[in-house]
């Protein structure tokens, strides 16, 4: 992708996506299946032909791929499945991608899909009381904020429960035991969360080593979040396959500058007051092993148990980062994928 994009063909962008994209399933029998845009997202909604003996669950998913990739049909066989196994309305969410449509107009295009569901449930025989939140990757960023931001509307109901896949929460601290175990483990490389990161923001990626090291965040802003963000909060089991503690390392004004973004609660809910966090609804976090973003995972299941959150815990010890996509392509997908969807559904059953 970067030398095509170095002789002017197109971007690597371009590439990723068109590769990420997935391959159509066949038509399901089982299941109603409807396209439609709301403020210019696209929304595909998935919901069992057979007629609802009570009203159902309505799940909104956000799909993974760091903000710039990914689709609705990247995610067409796991939103099938998660309607069919949990007898559920299934809202799929295509947020406008970055760099086009520029950061943070992700955020808002997911509140606009949400809003507009829960505004309309009595058209899709949704219980009010039985509204999930849920995504992967970045989505699973997107899911926490849109949770935190809803409980200002009052005039709404209440989310039942957030389901976060493997989710990315903050970019204070690139150096936790995760970043440092699984630095070359496909899919997800340790500087390509950097590289991401500027393409996510419309920045040239710059300063990558730096930011590796935490030049990034200043001093004071380091001892005000290190109670939530720290290497010494993972426990120890995390660390056995090889975690060494950063030297201290300088602030650097001009890499700051270039990233400050990345240091707000928009980007990094991790970092959202007591205040909000106590107020959250029931929670259900999946990790994997061998992936970069797994201690933020970790950290905010401990935040949200420390606020008297009810967490439900999924690790996968077999996992990787990006797995749910290869969900329902035969030998191409893989047997933790299948136990992490197969423990959602189970989760959402529960409810």
């Amino acid at each position: 992708g970067k030398i095509l994009e170095k002789l002017g063909i197109c971007s690597d962008l371009t590439i990723l996506r068109v590769v990420l994209d997935g391959i159509p399933p066949w038509r399901d029998s089982k299941l109603l299946i409807k396209d439609l845009k709301v403020d210019e997202v696209p929304l595909r909604i998935y919901q069992p032909k057979w007629p609802p003996t009570v009203k159902r669950r309505g799940i909104l998913y956000f799909h993974g791929g760091a903000g710039t990739f990914g689709s609705i049909r990247a995610y067409e066989r796991v939103c099938r499945y998660i309607a069919k196994k949990c007898n559920s309305v299934v809202v799929s969410v295509g947020y406008r991608l970055a760099p086009e449509h520029p950061y943070p107009g992700q955020y808002f295009d997911c509140l606009s899909a949400t809003l507009y569901f829960m505004r309309n449930l009595e058209e899709y025989h949704v219980d009010p009381a039985l509204i999930i939140i849920s995504g992967d990757s970045c989505g699973a960023n997107f899911a926490t904020v849109i949770c935190q931001v809803l409980l200002n509307k009052k005039d709404l109901p209440k989310v039942r429960a957030q389901v976060l896949l493997y989710p990315g929460l903050q970019g204070l601290d690139l150096n936790l035991p995760s970043y440092q175990q699984n630095a070359s483990v496909p899919l997800l490389f340790r500087k390509l969360v950097i590289y991401f990161c500027f393409r996510y923001l419309n920045k040239e990626p710059l300063f990558i080593e730096d930011i590796l090291q935490n030049c990034h965040v200043p001093e004071s802003i380091k001892q005000k979040y290190k109670k939530w963000i720290s290497a010494d909060i993972i426990p120890d089991e995390f660390k056995i396959r090889g975690y060494t503690p950063l030297k201290s390392t300088s602030y650097k004004p001009e890499v700051h500058e270039a990233t400050k973004e990345i240091l707000g609660i928009t980007f990094s809910p991790l970092i959202a007051e007591d205040s909000i966090i106590c107020q959250l609804p029931e929670s259900y976090i999946v990790t994997c092993e061998f992936d970069v973003l797994r201690d933020d995972g970790l950290l905010y299941k401990k935040r949200l148990e420390d606020n008297g959150v009810q967490v439900t815990w999924y690790h996968s010890e077999s996992g990787f980062h990006g797995i749910l996509p290869f969900f329902g392509y035969g030998i191409l997908s893989f047997v933790s994928g299948k136990k992490i969807l197969d423990s959602t559904v189970n989760y959402i059953n529960s409810l």
